[in-house]
């Protein structure tokens, strides 16, 4: 089996302790992890150059957990998704779910688009 030859800068950004530099990732399918990472827990306008960037879910956690604040995390976290990764994957389904007083548990289910494979990402959103 061919080895896969990507590389991208890990997030959240470390410093490599042998190089001194960036730390690189290599493994393609933990980057596309943390992509979908970043576009979670990143408030829309938290970065200047790109206002429109991020579902925000943490400040759903302090809404009143409830279904409708449920669907309402499902519905903008696809939304943000699809707007930021629709190059790299296909969300299929997004599930939120209030399990506990200021927790909310996230499973999306998405296609990679480079590789035709389907992944899982559960996340875990707390105060």
């Amino acid at each position: 089996m061919a080895q896969d030859l990507f590389q991208a800068i890990h997030y959240p950004l470390q410093i490599a302790a042998a190089s001194g530099r960036l730390r690189q990732e290599t493994d393609y399918e933990a980057y596309i992890r943390q992509l979908i990472r970043q576009v979670l827990l990143t408030a829309p306008g938290e970065r200047i150059n790109r206002p429109e960037f991020g579902a925000g879910v943490r400040r759903l956690v302090f809404a009143p957990l409830s279904s409708a604040t449920a669907s309402l995390a499902q519905t903008t976290i696809y939304q943000a998704l699809t707007a930021s990764l629709d190059a790299l994957i296909r969300v299929e389904d997004v599930r939120a779910q209030a399990s506990a007083p200021g927790r909310l548990d996230i499973t999306v289910t998405y296609l990679l688009r480079a590789r035709g494979e389907r992944r899982f990402l559960n996340v875990e959103v707390t105060e």
